[in-house]
Parts: C-alpha cells; structure tokens; sequence
C-alpha cells in the first residue's frame, strides 16, 4: 500500500532528541549511571570512520555517545547503541567490532547496546564468541527486544516517556503493513495522547514527526487525518494547531522538493531504483538543498548511493 518504512532514519532522529529519555525507558541501570548534569555529545562523524576503517559496510540506525560516569571519577566513556530493524546473523560480530574498535580508537571503556526492532520473537541475539585450538572470545552486550512491549502494552500506555511512543509508534507501522484502516486508528491513538500526557510544545511536534515518519498512510488517508487532527485541537483549544500546519507547509515543500530531485535523476539516467527514492523521501530540506548542490557530480546510481550513506548523515 506505501512505500516502505525508514525505521533507520526515524530511530536516528529519535536517539538525538530522546537520548536521555531512550536509556531511561530501554536500559535504566545505564541511566543510572551517567551523570547528566554534564552534557552528553553525540560523535557521528568518529563513528563514520570507524566503520570505514572496519570496512563494516553502511552505517545503520547507530549512535555514538560520550558521556561522564555517576561515581566521582570525572571520567567518561562511550556508549554505542545500534538499532537493529530486521535479523541480521552478521549483528553479534559486528557488535564486537565496533566495540574493540572503538575501545581501541579512543582507549576508553566502552558500553555496547542493540536495540532489536525485528519481527521475529525469537531472534535474541546478545553474545559473540569464537573460539580457535583452546584460544577463546567471548562478548556480552545488551538488548532491548521492541517486540516484548507487545505482551505488556500497558506499560506503553502508562507511561510518560516519549520513547514509549516512538516504540508504539515502530510497532504498530509493524503490525498494520498493507492495513491503512487499522494504521489509520493506532495513529490517530497515538497522536491525541501527546495532547494528553504533559509533553511541552516541542517534544509534542518532534513525536508528531516521528509518528509521522513511521505510519505513512495513503494520500487521502493523510488528508483526512489532518483534518481529524486540526479539528481535535480546535475543540481542545490546543496551542499547537499552528504548529501543525507549518509542518504540513514544511512537508510540502520538502516533497516538492524531493520530487524534483527524483524528476532531474530519472531525466538523466532513465530511471532511479526505488530504494534511494524512499531514501530521498526522507531527506530534510537542508539535506536536499545540499543534495542539489551536487547532482551534477553523480555519474550514476551508485554514486548517488554512496553520498546517501555517506555525506548525507553531516548535514543537518
């Protein structure tokens, strides 16, 4: 029915805006321990090189993190959490990877988190071992399996952390493919309960772009939202209706945008294969703009592909 989800974008936009609020819902004992009177920083561009130096392929849905340690040492560490959204029996070697290059690279400790947003129950990978002629490995990292929120949706429903929509959100795009009806409900769930749980201004448009993001609907599916959704806010006297349209503007103008982007490659090359037009969809206006800027130096598909993986990810 739509074009297929970007889980990978959406949980990256997710991780720099909800960093603090992620580990809290996801992993509390590592929340426990970062003091966050100090401020965190994320280095992409580091994690950019490592996984060039490993020759790991594209850089997926992961973050890299400097954080200060709560216990008086003044000392910070590094937190690396990749979201893994479908199976992959290559994750638990590149877990370790990452880790002992990273480690390595920066002679710090190094905390390694896999969030796994797969639709299989069963896949619950969390250890990497090997072992040669009594010469033996062994790496443990820690998982959080979205899937599991499925058998306890009240705690979803409960509570007040944002990233408990972001993981309602991942799950119902997951269980309504090809279902735009039932997709339509969940969203429109999801969406009233921003107004209802206390969220400031910003952290209510910023979920409303992630719900967004995830729970692509059709085109007169979309227009029968927003117009749900304004009159809901008018009823309400929420302040957020204007809000909501300049991001409707927003939309338009990045998809007028994307469109021709899309329009000028086909021009060149004949035709665009469909997985880097969902990935041009999902570009900001600055990332377009940067785009466009370039379009002239891209030979062929494959090279539009590598600035996708690769400068895409530094602008902002």
């Amino acid at each position: 029915m739509s074009q297929p989800t970007d889980y990978d974008g959406a949980w990256k936009e997710a991780l720099e805006q909800f960093f603090r609020p992620f580990l809290q819902f996801c992993f509390p004992l590592i929340a426990a321990g970062v003091d966050w009177s100090r401020d965190f920083e994320f280095l992409d561009q580091e994690l950019q090189e490592v996984v060039r130096d490993a020759e790991l392929g594209k850089l997926r849905a992961d973050k890299l993190v400097k954080v200060y340690r709560l216990d008086g040492s003044e000392d910070w560490l590094l937190i690396h959490v990749e979201v893994q959204s479908q199976t992959d029996k290559d994750l638990p070697w590149r877990m370790y990877q990452y880790y002992h290059r990273i480690a390595d690279r920066y002679a710090k400790a190094v905390v390694s988190l896999a969030v796994l947003a797969d639709e299989q129950a069963s896949w619950r990978p969390w250890v990497y071992e090997t072992e040669h002629w009594g010469c033996r490995l062994r790496f443990e990292y820690l998982v959080c399996k979205l899937l599991d929120y499925n058998q306890m949706p009240e705690v979803l429903a409960a509570s007040a952390n944002p990233m408990a929509v972001v993981i309602a959100a991942h799950l119902a795009a997951q269980a309504t493919r090809n279902e735009p009806e039932p997709r339509f409900n969940l969203k429109w769930q999801l969406t009233r309960k921003l107004y209802e749980k206390g969220y400031t201004k910003q952290e209510v448009l910023n979920l409303y772009r992630l719900i967004d993001w995830v729970l692509v609907m059709p085109a007169e599916m979309e227009l029968a939202f927003e117009q749900k959704m304004l009159a809901y806010e008018e009823t309400n006297s929420m302040p957020y209706i204007t809000s909501i349209e300049r991001i409707g503007i927003d939309k338009g103008r990045q998809e007028g945008q994307t469109a021709l982007v899309v329009r000028l490659l086909k021009r060149r090359w004949g035709t665009l294969p469909s997985e880097l037009e969902v990935r041009l969809s999902r570009l900001s206006l600055a990332q377009l703009e940067n785009l466009g800027d370039s379009l002239l130096d891209f030979c062929d598909p494959s090279a539009l592909q590598h600035w996708l993986d690769d400068k895409a990810n530094r602008v902002n």
